[in-house]
């Protein structure tokens, strides 16, 4: 590598780390807040049944018991989030959460580490830039699962990589945790013709279905369906194409139907290339979602992350480092990153490149498989 380069790389580096310790430091209020709420449903669960973790007004009672003086809020999230979290209710709130928040950090750090095939300074520029976005730090803030999401799909995408497609497809199960972040990465597989990882998705999500109805019984299963049925939680669609274009009703959902359509259509244009297929289906999960908060945006982080591996040149690498700076505790701690309602906005601009990657005309093979070296 030229030694003005190497400099380069060493500068980003520099920044990366200096955004990094940024992040970490900063410390918003509502500490835990999620946490909060997912261990209350598991000391619902574990003390008066698991049937019984749709309760809101067990799990409301069970949140003042554990911090009396922070808020409460209904627990949402599929009962797989209370049976992880549930090992930790014997201990003091403060230990637990702070178990937890390391947890979910060194999940996600370790995942982009292990999974990256790019090599010497480069390799780390990535992974610090992708950890350092102000959404990935607010997710351990508040003590959201959504970084274990993230680093299941890194770690799957590694493996589809490798053409371990039935341990990817079983780790691919860690999306069932919270759906809507990346709920069309395995049909995105199954399109592009990864039978034995849509099958390894589909085997483990049984299993989870049938330990659910096991301990929630129908009953339940029932009360968590209708908890998704009701109104949605306050600000969860700022994310959402309601929050970006304003779009309601049967126009949000024939533009859902539109953009899956490419989705999938891309997804099988790229079948060659697993390594662009996973971030397509992340990246048109977060945009059809329903609803969405700032710290899901770690898939985000983790789709950017994984083009940035597949494509080391500087017309892809570029934009996402704007990105990357744009979501930087540099420009987030002084009010000047984007609101949450524009960064669907720049996944269209992500999704569309990929689509145009998928289906310009090239003369062979090279072009789409170019990757960072190994």
């Amino acid at each position: 590598m030229p030694n003005s380069r190497r400099t380069w790389w060493w500068l980003a580096l520099a920044v990366v780390v200096v955004a990094l310790v940024l992040d970490l430091r900063y410390r918003p209020e509502h500490i835990g807040i999620d946490f909060h709420t997912y261990l209350a449903a598991a000391s619902v669960g574990l003390q008066q049944g698991w049937q019984h973790i749709y309760d809101q007004a067990l799990v409301a009672a069970a949140q003042k018991q554990l911090v009396p003086n922070q808020s409460s809020q209904p627990f949402l999230s599929p009962p797989t989030v209370s049976w992880l979290v549930a090992p930790l209710t014997p201990l003091p709130y403060s230990v637990a959460y702070g178990i937890w928040a390391a947890f979910t950090f060194v999940a996600f750090a370790a995942a982009l580490a292990w999974s990256s095939v790019s090599a010497g300074i480069s390799r780390w520029v990535a992974v610090i830039a992708a950890l350092a976005t102000w959404w990935v730090v607010h997710a351990m803030n508040a003590g959201q699962v959504v970084p274990l999401v993230a680093a299941g799909v890194v770690v799957a995408w590694r493996l589809l990589r490798e053409d371990r497609d039935i341990l990817a497809g079983v780790v691919l199960s860690v999306i069932l945790l919270k759906p809507n972040t990346a709920i069309l990465v395995p049909f995105a597989l199954l399109v592009a013709g990864r039978y034995r990882a849509f099958a390894g998705w589909l085997a483990a999500g049984a299993v989870v279905v049938v330990i659910a109805f096991l301990l929630l019984g129908s009953g339940g299963l029932s009360a968590y369906v209708n908890q998704l049925r009701g109104p949605l939680p306050n600000g969860a669609a700022d994310l959402t194409l309601t929050g970006a274009i304003g779009v309601t009703g049967f126009v949000a959902f024939a533009l859902r139907v539109v953009i899956v359509g490419a989705v999938l259509a891309t997804a099988f244009r790229l079948r060659g290339m697993p390594g662009l297929v996973v971030p397509v289906g992340v990246i048109g999960s977060l945009i059809v979602s329903p609803y969405l908060h700032g710290s899901d945006l770690c898939l985000l982080a983790a789709s950017s992350w994984m083009i940035w591996e597949e494509r080391p040149v500087l017309a892809w690498r570029a934009p996402l480092a704007v990105g990357w700076i744009l979501a930087s505790p540099f420009l987030y701690q002084t009010g000047l990153t984007p609101n949450l309602n524009r960064w669907p906005w720049l996944e269209f601009l992500l999704l569309l490149a990929l689509v145009v990657v998928a289906w310009r005309p090239f003369t062979g093979t090279a072009d789409l498989r170019t990757r960072a070296p190994a």
